[in-house]
C-alpha cells in the first residue's frame, strides 16, 4: 500500500501563450508511484488521477477527443460549464460527475467567479490520439507529437 496527502503533491501549472487556457494540476497517481502515461504494461497504474484547479474565466484545454482514453470528472467546488461532443454546454457544480468516452470531444470552462476544483480519473492505453476538431490537429501518444491532418489516399507514397 502507498499513501500520500494531495497537499504534499506539487502542482504543475499550464498556461497558453495568450492566456485563454490555464490550469493547475496535482498528479496524485504519479505521487503514488505511477508512471506518466504508462499503464500496467510498463510498470504504471491502470489509471491516472489528478486534482485540477481551473481559475475563473479560463478553459482547461482546447476542445478535443481521445481515440482510446476514458475520462471521469468529479467536481468538488466552484461552478463552470462543460462542452460536449455535440457542442452543447452543460452547467457543472460540486457533486457533479461527467464521463467522456473515447471519441467524445469535450472542453471545460470556468464561467464562475471562483476557482473550479475537480478530479480527473483517466485510464491508460499504450497509444492514444487526441483530436482537436476545431483545428484538425492531432496529438500522437506516446510520442507527444502534434500533427496537422490532410486528406490522403491510403496507398499514397507507399509503393
Amino acid at each position: 500500500m502507498k499513501k500520500i496527502n494531495e497537499s504534499e503533491v506539487q502542482p504543475e501549472c499550464r498556461k497558453s501563450p495568450k492566456g485563454a487556457y490555464e490550469l493547475s494540476r496535482r498528479h496524485v497517481s504519479l505521487a503514488l508511484g505511477g508512471k506518466k502515461d504508462q499503464g500496467t504494461w510498463a510498470g504504471g497504474h491502470p489509471f491516472d488521477i489528478e486534482l485540477a484547479v481551473l481559475p475563473a474565466g479560463k478553459k482547461n484545454f482546447p476542445f478535443h477527443s481521445h481515440a482510446a482514453q476514458w475520462e471521469h470528472y468529479i467536481f468538488v467546488s466552484g461552478t463552470g460549464r462543460f462542452l460536449d461532443h455535440q457542442k452543447n454546454w452543460h452547467e457543472v457544480k460540486p457533486g457533479d460527475h461527467v464521463i467522456c468516452m473515447p471519441g467524445e470531444a469535450h472542453l471545460l470552462e470556468n464561467d464562475g467567479d471562483e476557482e473550479l476544483v475537480y478530479y480527473v480519473v483517466s485510464d491508460h492505453h499504450p497509444a492514444d490520439i487526441t483530436t482537436y476538431p476545431n483545428t484538425g490537429k492531432r496529438q500522437l501518444k506516446p510520442e507527444y507529437r502534434i500533427v496537422e491532418t490532410i486528406e490522403s489516399d491510403y496507398y499514397r507514397n507507399e509503393e
